[in-house]
């Protein structure tokens, strides 16, 4: 059985984007398959793809879920990350000790929520004194983007944030993290993946800040994973259906896409229409039954979604390929390059 400690590395800080390139497909692609390692850039993606092949993307659109208020006097910081009513959210507290039950929290004049409930790590469950479309424009007007705690910015951030850390799909409002490897895809890419005859279809997965908690179990089975809130309507589902019947291929833009297709899947044995929460936790050994490549990003040591690439992948390739990008000075993480993963199709024998 893998351990948490087989998915570290070390990596330069350096290395660490700190905002993406301009324009966004310039940055580079490592082509991952059986056979070795190949270097492309995103604006190279199309030459990659086949008549037929079906890109599945994540609509999702982040808000600007971190706010600043203060508990008598002192400030505090909440990611929210996820809805849990028309008033209530769940969210991550810094510092949560302050957070004591019956608190309040003070944003403005006329904004503040009350601490309903404490949980672990710093989680905070809070009942906000406005709902509906007036919570929503409230949050819009006072939060800011919830940028990953690597990407550096004082608490006024960067103001192209706002745009950056958006997706070219984005169009629902609900994640508190962007879908990354959907910030690579300008209008002249999406027009190039289009026009080799590939199709890219929709589907929705809110993102949370739970993606961000690292995993503290050595044995990585023992991690639980945040709930997500995720839709695929009935037309993308056929359409994925078709494509898997026709022995086309399925190109997941991002573990999102793949997390929800794939848990879907797993729960009918087939792809349908599906609206609700998902909270699976690929590790290797997952035998994927949808996803055929996957376009991702290079992701942070000991955390999930390393985890999931490696199960996708391979554990010995995705090693070897992020010592070759490391070595080979890609741009790691939120702002900076991607891969893209042919599947492995035999399982790990060590799990």
């Amino acid at each position: 059985m893998y351990k948490l400690n087989d998915f570290d590395f070390i990596l330069p800080p350096d290395l660490i984007a700190q905002s993406p390139l301009n324009p966004r497909d310039n940055a580079r692609l490592l082509h991952i398959t059986m056979s070795g390692l190949n270097e492309y850039l995103m604006s190279d993606l199309p030459s990659l793809l086949l008549p037929g092949d079906l890109l599945i993307a994540n609509d999702t659109k982040v808000i600007p879920a971190q706010l600043y208020g203060k508990i008598n006097g002192k400030n505090i910081g909440f990611t929210l990350h996820k809805q849990i009513s028309e008033d209530t959210w769940f969210a991550f507290a810094k510092p949560a000790k302050r957070c004591v039950l019956g608190a309040i929290a003070i944003f403005s004049d006329e904004f503040e929520a009350y601490v309903i409930e404490r949980r672990y790590s710093g989680e905070i469950k809070l009942k906000f004194n406005l709902s509906n479309k007036k919570l929503t424009r409230m949050i819009e007007k006072t939060g800011k983007m919830p940028l990953p705690p690597y990407i550096k910015r004082n608490q006024n951030s960067d103001k192209t944030d706002s745009f950056n850390y958006q997706t070219l799909f984005a169009n629902k409002l609900g994640a508190v993290a962007a879908p990354t490897a959907g910030l690579h895809f300008t209008p002249r890419l999406r027009k190039a993946v289009v026009d080799c005859g590939a199709n890219i279809e929709m589907i929705t997965l809110h993102v949370g800040a739970g993606t961000f908690l690292p995993v503290k179990t050595e044995t990585i089975s023992e991690h639980k994973i945040h709930t997500e809130w995720g839709e695929i309507t009935l037309e993308t589902a056929n359409r994925i259906n078709e494509t898997k019947n026709k022995n086309g291929r399925i190109i997941c833009i991002g573990t999102t896409s793949l997390r929800l297709i794939e848990s879907v899947w797993s729960k009918f044995g087939k792809m349908q229409a599906f609206k609700g929460d998902i909270d699976l936790f690929i590790t290797p050994g997952y035998s994927f039954n949808v996803a055929d490549l996957l376009m991702t990003n290079f992701h942070l040591p000991k955390s999930t979604l390393l985890m999931l690439v490696s199960a996708f992948a391979g554990f010995e390739e995705i090693k070897n390929a992020y010592q070759h990008a490391i070595e080979q000075k890609y741009r790691f993480f939120s702002y900076g390059d991607g891969c893209l993963l042919e599947k492995k199709n035999v399982l790990d024998k060590k799990c």
